[in-house]
């Protein structure tokens, strides 16, 4: 498969739909099919049309929670059955727990990492009722770095409780791991921000989703060095399938040296989850 002779690994791929959010139907799905059956098709189908190999799962954060930390511990063993299923395209799963958990929440890092082995966890504040820097999202993310697990620091732009520097106070508490930072180039305050904070803040890894122009992805390298920038999509599950990931192409179509597009494309995210070579 691949793109333009680059291995592609997608570190932001969510499992979950976007319609859910709004309390909509699923599109597209007929009576009498498992819309399981459907989302996986659908996936599979867009990242062999945009030249994806592989990809990183992550569970959508919109889900229902009426039973808390119940709710919480199914969406990840979903997302663990998900990578088992195809382990060949999903090489790798990200589960999630909840700030107001509490002390079930640091049980739930333990399973994570333990029961389910899953690499990492994903924050994404706005749908967690706290900001990014609460102490409570810093006793989790250092929890999860002493069990050895990646933290997915979700950071959009035009949300105050996801600012950058709100990501970058997390990745301070926790210095010798590694913080892989979601959507930080999503828009241009926050593209304008991101080298800045980032060449203060060694451990923060930058993915590329919702940038629209790959100027700012080379503004990135430049700060911090190709090494410090993958390639995440944000695809969620049932979502209008672009044609092709502009960026993607932009990227591969950019200056940058190949070996920079190499690392960027998946060797760098290959690196940080310790996957082998598809």
């Amino acid at each position: 498969m691949s793109i333009a002779g680059f291995t592609v690994v997608d570190c932001h791929h969510h499992v979950g739909s976007i319609a859910s959010m709004a309390g909509l139907d699923l599109p597209g799905i007929p009576a009498d099919a498992d819309p399981m059956d459907v989302e996986l098709a659908r996936r599979l189908q867009a990242m062999d049309d945009h030249g994806v190999d592989q990809a990183v799962v992550i569970p959508g954060h919109a889900y229902l929670r009426p039973d808390g930390i119940a709710d919480t511990r199914t969406v990840n063993d979903e997302i663990a059955a998900y990578r088992d299923a195809h382990p060949d395209r999903f090489p790798a799963a990200v589960g999630i727990v909840e700030p107001y958990h509490g002390a079930a929440a640091m049980a739930e890092l333990d399973r994570i990492h333990g029961e389910l082995g899953l690499v990492g966890i994903s924050m994404h504040t706005r749908f967690q009722g706290v900001s990014t820097d609460s102490p409570l999202v810093v006793d989790l993310v250092r929890r999860a770095a002493e069990l050895g697990l990646v933290p997915f620091i979700h950071a959009l732009d035009g949300v105050p409780d996801e600012a950058l520097w709100r990501a970058q106070v997390v990745a301070r508490a926790v210095p010798d791991t590694t913080v892989v930072v979601l959507d930080p180039l999503s828009g241009v305050e926050h593209a304008r921000q991101a080298p800045l904070i980032g060449a203060e803040t060694p451990n923060m890894v930058f993915d590329v989703s919702l940038c629209h122009h790959v100027m700012f992805v080379e503004s990135m390298v430049r700060a911090v060095g190709a090494e410090r920038v993958v390639f995440g999509s944000d695809q969620y599950s049932l979502m209008p399938s672009p044609s092709h990931v502009a960026m993607l192409d932009d990227i591969v179509a950019s200056s940058l040296p190949d070996p920079d597009k190499a690392a960027i494309l998946s060797g760098n995210i290959r690196r940080i989850l310790d996957l082998p070579a598809p």
